[in-house]
């Protein structure tokens, strides 16, 4: 399979867990990787699934969720290359915390939970990666806490739609999640989502296309989202 990325040579190059390896140890773990491919709409694992493998996302997007007793679904993030998952699981061998759905077509790398541990035992090097991106999913989590108390709900899809947009924007950022999964990000109704959106697209921030939505003005969305440069 031709993976994309800036090496296509050592697709884990860019992929911080592993970025700090000896070459030649990237490649015996890419060796024992597995790809796999998802359609959008597919799920990639559920809740309370056994936690066997850590999934490298390569191309494409993934929402992790969480689900109610009712049904109610709630987007904890959204996750695009070279972000991973299911680290959490192979460290403490517990099921898994969370759903995790393509949202657009999507193409991945798998490591099983016994080929990492044998990978973290022979590089102990490897625990500082583990450990920064376990800081990362707490700030990120402690982060999602603060907005649903200190931000309004047009404030939290601001932010949800800066977020979708990526590290570095393009000056036009096309969001393929639809206003049910926006909703579901943003922990607000759709009826109040669609509110802010068409609110948005009053001021020249964005548009709307079908199930799409296209930000023009991401400057004014931060700024509605209280984000700093």
């Amino acid at each position: 399979m031709d993976w994309p990325g800036p090496d296509k040579a050592d697709p884990l190059a860019d992929i911080e867990l592993f970025n700090g390896l000896d070459p030649e140890v990237r490649q015996r773990v890419m060796a024992a990787t597995v790809p796999r491919s998802y359609r959008k709409r597919q799920l990639l694992f559920m809740e309370n699934d056994p936690g066997d493998s850590l999934i490298m996302l390569r191309s494409g997007a993934v929402a992790v969720f969480r689900t109610s007793p009712t049904g109610e679904r709630a987007i904890l993030t959204v996750l695009r290359s070279p972000d991973v998952l299911g680290e959490v699981s192979l460290l403490d061998g517990s099921p898994r915390s969370a759903s995790a759905e393509a949202i657009e077509d999507t193409t991945a790398l798998a490591l099983s939970r016994a080929a990492f541990l044998e990978l973290v035992h022979a590089n102990p090097p490897i625990l500082d990666a583990v450990l920064r991106s376990l800081g990362s999913l707490i700030r990120r989590l402690t982060e999602q806490s603060a907005d649903h108390i200190f931000l309004d709900l047009p404030g939290r899809v601001a932010k949800a739609l800066v977020r979708l947009a990526g590290p570095n924007p393009a000056p036009m950022v096309t969001i393929e999640l639809n206003q049910s999964q926006l909703a579901e990000l943003a922990g607000g109704s759709r009826q109040s989502v669609n509110q802010a959106l068409n609110s948005f697209a009053s001021r020249g921030w964005l548009r709307t296309e079908g199930r799409r939505t296209v930000v023009t003005d991401l400057a004014a969305l931060r700024r509605r989202a209280g984000m700093t440069d």
